[in-house]
C-alpha cells in the first residue's frame, strides 16, 4: 500500500490537553529525538591519535544467518511532520507511531528466552500471504483504520491458513479500537471477539500476568472497559480459530512498553507500564511460536458429513453439537480419533463428523453426541430439551473442555442442569467399565499445566451422569480432543497424546455397547 503523503504540519505541547479529534492522536509516541551534541571550541580541540606506521590486519567474521521472521508490521495510514517545542522535527506515519517496539521486544524475547526471530514492515499490497513465512502481522496506532475489501480479504484467507493477526491500540485510542472491531465485524461475520479470560495459555506462556499496572486507567473512565482496567487486571480480546487466538486486539496500549517508556505527549493515553507491557508481549511471542504449528494443522480441510436422515445402523457416527460459541475447538482431531478407532477396534466407523444444532435437526438415528467449547455458551430450551430426549433414550454425550478453561467448566454445569435438572456430575470411580474397555487404564498423564499446578497426578478423572444404571453423560474437565490431534498445544489443561486418545477409544466403545 502506497502512504499517502500529507502536507500537515502538526505543533503540540508535550502534555497538552487532547480534544476529541483523533488528528489530535496523531502524535510521536517513540521517545523524543536526543539534543544535538554540544561542539566543542576550537579551544577545547583534541589532537587527533597517532596512525600506526602499518594498517591492523582485520580477521573476517562469518556473517550469522538471519533470524526468522516472526512480525510483519503493516504500513497503512498517513505520514505527516511533527514539530516538538522545542524546534526539532520529526516524520511520523499512522503504522509506526512508535517505531521501536516490535524491536524492543524482540530484543527481550531473545535476551529472555532465547527467542531469535526479527520483523519487518509489510506492504499489504505486495504481501504473500504465507503465514510460514510471517506468523504475526501487526497493527499499530491511534487513529481509525482504513483497509480496502481486497485487503481485509487477504487478512481473512491469512488467519483461516494459519496466521495470527495482532492490533495495538498504543495510545488506548478510542479511534483506533472501535475501527478494529467494526473491519473484524465485517471480515469475520462467522466468528465472534471474546475477552480472553486469565485462565487462558496466552496469560501463563512465560509469565503468569493475571495482575498489570494501568497508570492512567482513570483518565478513562467515560469507557467501557474502566471498570476491568481499574482493578488492575490485564484485558485482551481475541477471536478464536479452533482453539487458537487468531486475532489478538489490545484496547490498552503496548508499544511504548516494549520501547520501555511511558506514551509521552498525548494526556490521555490509556497503557500498561513498561513491566506489564514487556511481560504481556514476551507472552504474546511464546504464544505466536508455540501455536503456529496448531494454526497450520487446524487449517487443513476437514471432511464433514451430511445429517443422516435414514434409519440407525451399528456404524459409529461422531455428531457434534453446534452452538453459538467456539464449538469447533480442535479441527481435525475427532478424525484422528476415528481413525484409531477404525484402526485398533472392530468397530464399524464412518470417519465424517456431522455438525448437528439439537432443536432443529433429528438426533434419533445417532447414538453419541459430542460437545466441546472454550468459554460461555447456551443451548436455547429446544436444544436442552431435544438433548434431554437423546439422553433418556440411550444415547451418550460427551463433553470435553477445550484447554480446560474455568469458563467453559462453569456453563456446561448450568447446561446440564437445564438438560437434566434432577441430576448431577459425579466423579467415576477408578472401577468403572468405561476404564476397561480396548484399554485398562488405571493411570494418565496429563501435561506439565496440570502437573505444575495439581502435582504429580496420575490417576484418570472423568466425571458424568447416570440415568437408569447406565452412564449417558460423561466430562473431561481436562481437554482430550488436543491430544486426539497430536500437535502441542502449550500451557493447556488436558491430557497428553496416548493417554487422550486410549481415553477416547474407551468411551466410543463404552458408548456403542450399553
Amino acid at each position: 500500500m502506497k502512504i499517502k503523503i500529507v502536507g500537515l504540519l502538526l505543533i503540540l505541547a508535550v502534555g497538552s490537553s487532547i480534544a476529541g479529534d483523533e488528528n489530535d492522536w496523531f502524535v510521536p509516541l517513540g521517545l523524543p529525538p536526543k539534543a544535538s551534541p554540544r561542539r566543542i571550541s576550537a579551544g577545547e580541540a583534541v589532537p587527533p591519535l597517532p596512525l600506526p606506521a602499518t594498517p591492523l590486519r582485520r580477521t573476517e567474521r562469518k556473517r550469522q544467518p538471519s533470524p526468522a521472521t516472526l512480525f510483519g508490521k503493516i504500513i497503512w495510514g498517513e505520514t505527516a511532520s511533527f514539530t516538538y517545542p522545542g524546534g526539532s522535527a520529526c516524520s511520523i506515519s499512522d503504522w509506526n507511531l512508535c517505531p521501536a517496539d516490535l524491536q524492543q521486544l524482540l530484543q527481550k524475547a531473545n535476551r529472555t528466552a532465547g527467542m531469535a526471530y526479527r520483523s519487518e514492515a509489510i506492504d499489504l499490497a505486495g504481501f504473500h500471504g504465507d503465514p510460514a513465512k510471517t506468523p504475526v502481522l501487526f497493527f499499530s496506532g491511534t487513529r481509525t483504520l482504513k483497509l480496502s475489501t481486497r485487503q481485509t480479504d487477504m487478512l481473512r484467507a491469512y488467519v483461516l491458513a494459519g496466521g495470527m493477526i495482532v492490533f495495538d491500540s498504543v495510545a488506548g485510542s478510542p479511534y483506533f479500537y472501535n475501527s478494529v472491531k467494526q473491519m473484524l465485524a465485517r471480515t469475520f461475520p462467522d466468528y465472534a471477539v471474546r475477552t480472553i479470560p486469565l485462565d487462558h495459555p496466552f496469560y501463563h506462556m512465560l509469565f503468569d500476568v493475571t495482575k498489570v499496572r494501568i497508570p492512567n486507567h482513570a483518565l478513562a473512565e467515560a469507557s467501557p472497559l474502566d471498570q476491568v482496567m481499574s482493578q488492575d487486571v490485564p484485558f485482551m480480546e481475541g477471536l478464536y480459530v479452533g482453539c487458537r487466538i487468531a486475532v489478538l486486539v489490545s484496547p490498552c496500549g503496548l508499544g511504548c512498553g516494549w520501547d520501555d517508556h511511558e506514551v509521552p505527549i498525548i494526556k490521555q493515553a490509556v497503557y500498561y507500564d513498561v513491566d506489564s507491557a514487556s511481560r504481556l508481549g514476551l507472552n504474546l511471542a511464546a504464544y505466536a511460536v508455540g501455536y503456529a504449528g496448531v494454526g497450520r494443522e487446524e487449517s487443513k480441510p476437514e471432511l464433514f458429513g451430511s445429517l443422516d436422515e435414514g434409519e440407525a445402523t451399528d456404524e459409529f457416527v461422531f455428531a457434534q453439537i453446534k452452538h453459538d460459541e467456539t464449538w469447533n475447538v480442535h479441527p481435525g482431531g475427532p478424525a484422528a480419533l476415528l481413525q484409531r478407532l477404525q484402526h485398533n477396534t472392530s468397530l464399524r466407523v464412518s470417519l465424517k463428523r456431522i455438525p448437528v444444532l439439537p432443536g432443529k435437526d433429528d438426533l434419533s438415528s445417532y447414538t453419541f453426541l459430542y460437545l466441546t467449547g472454550l468459554d460461555d455458551f447456551h443451548l436455547d430450551p429446544s436444544a436442552a430439551a431435544a438433548i434431554r430426549t437423546f439422553l433418556n433414550g440411550a444415547g451418550t454425550l460427551l463433553i470435553n473442555n477445550g484447554l480446560g478453561l474455568k469458563g467453559f467448566d462453569r456453563a456446561v454445569r448450568r447446561e446440564l442442569k437445564q438438560i437434566l435438572p434432577e441430576a448431577g456430575l459425579e466423579p467415576l470411580p477408578l472401577s468403572h467399565p468405561l476404564y476397561r474397555g480396548v484399554f485398562a487404564i488405571s493411570q494418565v498423564s496429563y501435561t506439565p499445566a496440570v502437573v505444575n499446578k495439581a502435582g504429580a497426578v496420575t490417576e484418570p478423572f472423568l466425571e458424568g451422569i447416570t440415568l437408569n444404571g447406565d452412564l449417558r453423560v460423561i466430562y473431561s474437565p481436562f481437554d482430550m480432543e488436543a491430544g486426539w490431534q497430536g500437535c502441542e498445544h502449550p500451557v493447556i489443561r488436558g491430557l497428553e497424546p496416548e493417554s487422550a486418545m486410549q481415553l477416547g477409544i474407551n468411551i466410543a466403545m463404552y458408548a456403542m455397547t450399553h
